[in-house]
């Protein structure tokens, strides 16, 4: 098993995890940081949409909340058809943490792959306009 499939299996496993009351759309994150620990985050639904969390995001801050703001690759699992793609809040969370080369592993329910790095999924983040 490469460091990639360790990767996919623990955004695979916190897609069960997450808390979809409305939209039923279970979506799963994981981390690696520079040093190698891995984090992972879910979806977390509310009432109030405007207050939903994404997977990603999810498994990024906690990775941030614990001291480790060198982030290395990312994978995000989504009970889709077709890899999850994500969100634009955090296309730009991950520009923020990521270098521009850092491997991003999109993951179907089938299984179905397609990767990427961060600055082929946000080309021109804000971060590179400042």
């Amino acid at each position: 098993m490469t460091d990639t499939d360790a990767l996919i299996a623990q955004a695979i496993a916190a897609s069960e995890k997450a808390y979809v009351p409305y939209s039923h759309f279970p979506v799963g994150a994981a981390v690696r940081t520079k040093n190698g620990r891995i984090f992972t985050g879910c979806n977390i639904e509310n009432a109030s949409f405007g207050l939903t969390v994404c997977g990603e995001r999810t498994a990024i801050f906690k990775a941030v909340s614990a001291g480790c703001t060198e982030l290395t690759e990312i994978a995000v699992y989504g009970k889709t058809v077709k890899p999850v793609s994500p969100c634009g809040a955090c296309r730009q969370v991950m520009a923020e943490f990521f270098q521009p080369s850092s491997k991003v592993t999109l993951i179907a329910q089938d299984g179905l792959t397609v990767e990427m790095t961060v600055e082929e999924l946000l080309p021109y983040s804000f971060t590179d306009l400042i």
